[in-house]
């Protein structure tokens, strides 16, 4: 399965309470904290969802 690591670049401040959520979820809590996730759909969704707070690359 492909891996992709995921970037804080935008802050949750401000930001609806599910954003937040999905942001944990992902394991974000920082600015800038850097987290590898397995490409499931699962992922890719919560990605999806807040795809303007982070920055996604894929690892080969």
């Amino acid at each position: 399965m492909k891996k992709i690591k995921v970037t804080q670049v935008r802050s949750q401040i401000r930001r609806p309470q599910d954003q937040k959520r999905t942001l944990i979820a992902l394991g974000l809590r920082k600015m800038n904290q850097v987290v590898e996730h397995d490409a499931s759909p699962a992922v890719l969704g919560m990605v999806n969802k807040v795809k303007h707070l982070i920055s996604v690359e894929e690892i080969k």
